[in-house]
């Protein structure tokens, strides 16, 4: 349990004490997936909420990598970004927003000091 494994092994880790394999799991960079074995709500939303994973299953173990509608992939040093259908396309496409204004008469309604009657005009063009 010292390094990240890539090959056909599942480690397990057994533990008596929830809060304390969650604190041990933190101490450790943020791993690739995470596979909860639960039958208690409560045990499975702990887990998901307090610790950081690239993505996982619960009461499963790899089928997440096969689901194309599931984004996968790592955070931190385990890798980063999402990779199957959607997300893996908005993860490998660069969205870049632009705003162009044209030159021209700028509208001192848009600075400050805001005046009622700056605020008026704001009003009518945001149809309020």
């Amino acid at each position: 349990m010292k390094d990240e494994i890539f090959g056909p092994i599942l480690p397990v880790i057994s533990y008596t004490d929830l809060d304390e394999i969650i604190k041990k799991i933190k101490s450790r960079p943020k791993p690739l997936s995470l596979y909860i074995f639960t039958k208690t709500k409560e045990i499975k939303t702990k887990i998901v909420h307090e610790i950081s994973f690239g993505g996982g299953a619960i009461n499963d173990a790899v089928m997440h990598i096969t689901n194309s509608h599931l984004a996968f992939g790592g955070v931190g040093s385990s890798g980063m970004g999402n990779y199957h259908g959607e997300a893996g396309f908005k993860d490998f496409s660069h969205s870049k927003g632009i705003l162009e204004k044209p030159f021209g008469l700028e509208p001192n309604f848009k600075y400050a000091p805001y005046t009622n009657s700056k605020l008026s005009w704001i009003k009518k063009i945001m149809g309020n």
